[in-house]
């Protein structure tokens, strides 16, 4: 009986060191593109001084680019899909770390709820546009959180959580950061048409601009009072993530099938399908607002969130059917557009309170 035992546990064992070794390849892939898009981005900063193409995009865009001339075979499948997925997954656990309720405190109620505001009515529009659009109620989710709270991070984030696939994932990301590239080069052109101040176009350009790179990029030219408001409104909008991100959690089980009807079933399960993940991101949002979290630490771990992030959207770019790209382009160029041109419309109404 004991002999039977170990021959079985060095069966289990060796069967887990396979199955890690085949995860070699595809992670190893990964990898290689996500240095590459760093290695651009770090040209970007150099030439321009500030990234303008974030390197989620650079790296979902060079896998897309490689999967339309080389699909990977199935030796690579096992470590592009875990890249892709358990990557993804301890990357947005590891976000947590970054994000304090002390900032939300120390941020005033006022500027707090016009965020808040601005966010929940930017979600609501954006998604209503994508579905009365023909977007299938995924691809709809991960384009309004993309816009309303901050780009390409919000879909990496959802993604896990709706079970998106990569297509999904690539075509908002891809489309969201176009349009992200061009509100930075546009935004500018308010100050002498509405005749805003540092302040006002401060908190326009953190309430509108997707990524905080694009944010500093966007006011850096203006002066040092846009970048402090910029950087600070669009920090808020990034830790409205949070509750978007256990809404959804709650909400998930319900989008497993498109346009099905929530069962009986889904709605008394509802509350006990929870990603591991979630309570990891709560468990280090909680360390991080209590100080349990040593301040040397937080950055090495913001970090490995971030280098995660990237291999999991290189991964998600080689699952990127270019062909599908092309069917449902205009689409969502439509829907990010046009939810683009709301968020700054209600940017710039509550502009005029501050």
């Amino acid at each position: 009986m004991l002999r039977q035992t170990k021959t079985a546990d060095n069966r289990s064992h060796k069967d887990r060191s396979t199955r890690w070794r085949n995860y070699i390849p595809g992670i190893a892939l990964c990898v290689v593109i996500s240095a590459l898009s760093l290695a651009v981005q770090s040209v970007e900063t150099h030439v321009f001084s500030h990234p303008y193409v974030d390197v989620i995009v650079l790296a979902i865009i060079l896998g897309m680019v490689i999967r339309a001339v080389w699909q990977p075979g199935e030796r690579w499948q096992p470590g592009i899909a875990f890249s892709a997925k358990q990557l993804l997954e301890i990357a947005v656990m590891l976000l947590g770390a970054s994000l304090s309720l002390a900032a939300i405190a120390a941020s005033g109620p006022l500027l707090l709820m016009a965020v808040v505001a601005t966010v929940a009515v930017a979600l609501a529009f954006s998604y209503g546009v994508s579905r009365m659009l023909g977007l299938s109620i995924r691809m709809s989710i991960l384009i309004a959180c993309g816009n309303s709270i901050c780009g390409n991070s919000a879909i990496a984030a959802v993604a896990p959580v709706i079970r998106a696939n990569s297509d999904d994932v690539g075509a908002s990301i891809s489309f969201t950061a176009i349009l992200g590239v061009l509100t930075v080069i546009g935004l500018p052109l308010f100050i002498p048409l509405l005749n805003l101040t540092a302040s006002q176009y401060g908190i326009l350009a953190g309430l509108t601009v997707y990524a905080v790179p694009q944010v500093l990029a966007a006011t850096l030219p203006v002066g040092l009072v846009s970048v402090q408001i910029g950087t600070l409104v669009k920090l808020l909008r990034v830790l409205m993530l949070g509750p978007v991100v256990i809404a959804l959690t709650i909400f998930a089980k319900n989008i497993r099938s498109e346009g099905a009807m929530l069962t009986a079933g889904d709605a008394r399960n509802r509350f006990t399908w929870v990603p591991w993940f979630i309570p990891g991101f709560l468990f280090l949002s909680a360390a991080r607002s209590f100080d349990l979290i040593p301040h040397a630490a937080i950055l090495p771990i913001a970090k490995i969130a971030g280098f995660l992030t990237v291999v999991s959207m290189a991964a998600l770019g080689l699952g990127v059917d270019l062909k599908l790209l092309g069917r449902i382009g205009a689409r969502v160029t439509a829907a990010v557009s046009l939810s683009l041109i709301v968020l700054i419309s209600i940017s710039l109404a509550l502009v005029h309170l501050f």
